[in-house]
């Protein structure tokens, strides 16, 4: 069974807890308007890697990732459930932390159920919630996503919320309190990452042939990611 793969961080710091190996899988079915990697989305791109070709690469650097784990990244792990179970099945007969950073945009499916039961974490991405606004941002509805998210609280999996604070999109206090609201109906939230909107993918886009649609939105300022900081009670 191969992986379809975009890229691998051997040496990942960012993408959960502690030294990760990190694998970032080629096709997304959403189009963020700020996404910083375009070039996952198309799912005939890639590199199809086996499985045990993968394992073998992580048990070379089993040393270093003690600390942390395996994170599959992308793209969207989600698009290719079976693929990631073979390969959380062999992590975990290994004792290796496994993590999916994940859209949550998905149908909750008896494929997808088996994944989770070997995914001890997930790094979910909430943009916004209010509906419309997220089909603008990522010409998606998030009704999947929040199901998705409903879902996981259900069985008490744990993850990590991750949200990209854009400045005119979903940086006005109704949408940070309404974000705020929805994480604390949730019992399985153990983290919240506030990610400023950056442009540093914008020549990817060129590369692509693309329109970069939010060029001329620049970063957010320091009081309005300490304002959100402080609506999301992130104190760190």
């Amino acid at each position: 069974m191969n992986l379809n793969v975009h890229s691998i961080e051997s040496f990942g710091t960012v993408d959960g807890p502690g030294v990760r190996f990190v694998i970032f899988v080629q096709g997304c079915p959403l189009r963020c308007s700020y996404c910083h990697n375009p070039d996952t989305w198309n799912t005939k791109n890639g590199n199809s890697k086996s499985i045990d070709e993968l394992v073998r690469q992580i048990d070379d650097y089993s040393m270093f990732i003690q600390s942390g784990g395996v994170t599959v990244s992308g793209g969207e792990p989600l698009l290719q459930p079976k693929k990631v179970t073979e390969l959380f099945k062999k992590l975990k007969e290994k004792g290796i932390h496994t993590c999916i950073d994940t859209s949550g945009f998905v149908t909750i499916t008896e494929d997808i159920k088996e994944l989770l039961n070997y995914t001890d974490l997930l790094l979910l991405d909430l943009k916004v919630i209010d509906e419309e606004k997220h089909k603008t941002l990522t010409s998606v509805s998030n009704s999947k996503i929040l199901a998705f998210a409903n879902y996981l609280n259900d069985i008490n999996k744990p993850i990590w919320v991750r949200h990209v604070l854009v400045p005119t999109i979903n940086d006005s206090v109704k949408d940070l309190y309404e974000l705020k609201r929805f994480i604390d109906s949730l019992d399985n939230v153990e983290k919240i990452e506030l990610l400023p909107y950056h442009r540093m993918g914008i020549f990817k886009w060129k590369e692509l042939g693309l329109e970069y649609k939010l060029k001329a939105i620049k970063e957010p300022t320091d009081d309005s990611i300490a304002l959100a900081k402080e609506i999301l009670g992130i104190n760190y």
